[in-house]
Formats: structure tokens, sequence, C-alpha cells
């Protein structure tokens, strides 16, 4: 097994992101800027290394995956969902959640850091669901640089999260309230009876018709009186077509 075979599986031992879904020629090159930047002169050398520090792994993760996802992100309306929201939804003795298209698990776990505050443990269920398999891995590993923590309260830092050297792990009792999932929102079948569904800063990249589409599918894997909460530019026009009524602003009520 040459080198950078040996370096591809060892890599996904240790952190689950198979290198090997990437074309080998470009991740070759991407990783050779990075370990010649380092002054590594091969992958066996700069493998060790990296399995060993907390910086180089924070500054590999962040290279190999593209992450445009935060702790926290647009906190207000975080804020919003938990004195605004989040108490209407609080009817039942359980609550089933989803964050859709998840990346690296920012989103999820900010959910099941608000909603622990909420629910014991066990109480709750929330799917996280990605395209990208590697994504996902990285979301289990559940290991962040300072900078995705920008806007988390110093208080939920301190709660949940373990800081390992340079990176910040989210704690077992957050990660096993999440389920991740590979799934293609366009194509495969949802759950149904949510409580609240979080689809944020992804349909912009979706042509009107697919919006519709999804808009429907979420609509219909909702409880009624469920809350799909969408990102910043994604104001959905018309929500009654789907079934849907504005909550809040970017917060949309299923009618009962």
């Amino acid at each position: 097994m040459d080198d950078y075979s040996l370096f591809v599986k060892n890599i996904k031992k240790k952190t689950g992101i198979d290198l090997s879904l990437y074309k080998e020629a470009q991740m070759k090159r991407r990783l050779a800027s990075l370990l010649q930047k380092r002054g590594y002169d091969g992958f066996s050398s700069y493998q060790e290394a990296l399995l060993k520090d907390g910086q180089l792994l924070a500054e590999f993760l962040d290279r190999m995956t593209i992450n445009v996802s935060e702790f926290f992100r647009n906190k207000k309306r975080w804020d919003i969902f938990e004195s605004e929201i989040l108490p209407e939804l609080l009817r039942g003795r359980s609550f089933k959640a989803w964050s859709a298209a998840c990346s690296t698990g920012e989103e999820p776990y900010t959910m099941a850091m608000i909603l622990s505050s909420h629910f014991p443990a066990g109480s709750y269920k929330l799917l996280a669901t990605d395209l990208d398999e590697n994504a996902i891995a990285r979301a289990k590993l559940g290991l962040y640089s300072e900078r995705s923590l920008a806007e988390a309260p110093k208080e939920m830092i301190n709660r949940h999260f373990i800081k390992k050297e340079e990176l910040y792990e989210v704690k077992d009792s957050i990660k096993n309230q999440v389920l991740f999932r590979k799934q293609n929102l366009l194509s495969d079948a949802f759950e149904k009876d949510f409580d609240l569904i979080v689809c944020r800063n992804v349909l912009i990249y979706f042509t009107e018709q697919a919006k519709e589409s999804l808009y429907k599918k979420f609509s219909d894997a909702l409880k009624p009186g469920g809350i799909l909460f969408v990102g910043s530019t994604e104001q959905i026009f018309h929500p009654e077509k789907y079934g849907l009524e504005p909550a809040d602003t970017f917060f949309y009520r299923k009618m009962m």
C-alpha cells in the first residue's frame, strides 16, 4: 500500500472522513500544498503529526470540508425560537425535530443544546440529515475550531463542550441526542410527525420548482401546529399554498 492509500485509510479510521470519495489527483494536490506549507516531506510524516497535533487536525478538518456553518448562527433568530416559538411547542411529553441539510453538525447540535434546557435526556428525538457523507462524518466527530463558536454563549460552551488543544469537542450528552443520516432532500422520502423542522441557508440553491416541492414535503412532514424554521434569505411567499402560516419572521406554522 503506498503512502497516500495508507494516509486515506488511517484518516478514515481516525475521523470517519473518507478521502477516497474525492477525486484522487485533486485531493493529492490540495494535501501536498498543505503538508509542504507545514514542512512535512510526505503523507507518512504529515499523518503522524496530524494524529497528535490538535492545531494541525483542526486545519486539516477545515480544509477538507467546506464549513460555512457555525453554532447559534444568526443568534437573534435562535433567541426568538427559544423565547417565542418553543414554548408553544412544549405541549407534548415528547418532541421530534429535524435539521435538514445539516452540513457539519453545528445546527443540529445548537438545537440539541437548546432543547436540553427544556427536556430531559431521551425525551426528544433529533434527526440530522445531509447529502454529503464527509460532512456527516465530520458532524459525528463533533470537533470544531474556536471560530465555529463565535456566536455561541459562553455558558453553552462551558456546559456542552470539552476543550482539546485547539479544538472544542461536543460532549456525549449532546452527541447522543442527534441521529445523523445521509439523505437527498429532492428524491428521498421524509419522515412524518415533526414538531420542528429547521432548514436554513440551503433552499437558496434550489430552483423555484424544487423549492415549491420541498415546501410541500416539509409541510406534509410536520404535525399540525409544527414549525418550519428557514434561513434569513429564504422568506416563503404565499405560505398558505403549502398549508403554512407565518409564526414570526422566518418561522412558519403548519395550519391546524
